[in-house]
């Protein structure tokens, strides 16, 4: 494994994290956030769609990550989630990339420790885990918090084969 693309969807802002896991710790490459300012939801659906084709025609990730859809603070925003997270689900598809789904609680469990974290907590973890020199923007730490998730879930999957291999 090598480059890892996490994705934190929205219908309004959509995170992306790009991190490099082919060293003994991962090391960050690029975020940002795609801004889906068009006002009619299929304008932005679209939008995020050329996006991420874009992103990951750029960065060639060999890995990518998503975070579950869960169901906030209306069933409104839930669908227009759910949306964008389908465009998200088949930009990644289109590209080949093989795709691993993570819910916020374990995101945050692999990477802060605590399935309970706040947004704070999982922001300073993703800056001291990628030493950066600044936090990224929320939804950035989060897609970044997605692809260190993914890092660390398939490293300690490796691990688990590699023992289950071993012959006595």
């Amino acid at each position: 494994m090598a480059i890892i693309i996490g994705i934190d969807p929205g219908s309004r802002l959509c995170g992306y994290g790009l991190v490099d896991s082919s060293a003994s710790e991962p090391s960050y490459v690029a975020s940002g956030i795609i801004r889906l300012n068009e006002k009619a939801m299929v304008d932005r659906l679209a939008l995020l769609f050329e996006s991420l084709e874009t992103l990951t025609s750029q960065y060639q990730p060999q890995q990518a990550a998503i975070e579950k859809v869960f169901v906030g603070k209306s069933a409104d925003s839930a669908l227009k989630l759910g949306q964008a997270r389908g465009v998200a689900l088949l930009a990644l598809a289109r590209s080949g990339i093989p795709l691993a789904e993570y819910s916020p609680r374990s995101i945050k469990q692999t990477v802060t420790g605590s399935g309970s974290a706040d947004k704070r907590q999982v922001t300073d973890m993703v800056v001291r885990c990628l030493s950066l020199n600044a936090a990224p923007p929320e939804d950035a730490a989060d897609a970044l918090a997605i692809a260190l998730c993914h890092a660390y879930s398939a490293r300690y999957q490796r691990a688990i084969d590699a023992s289950s291999q071993v012959t006595v």
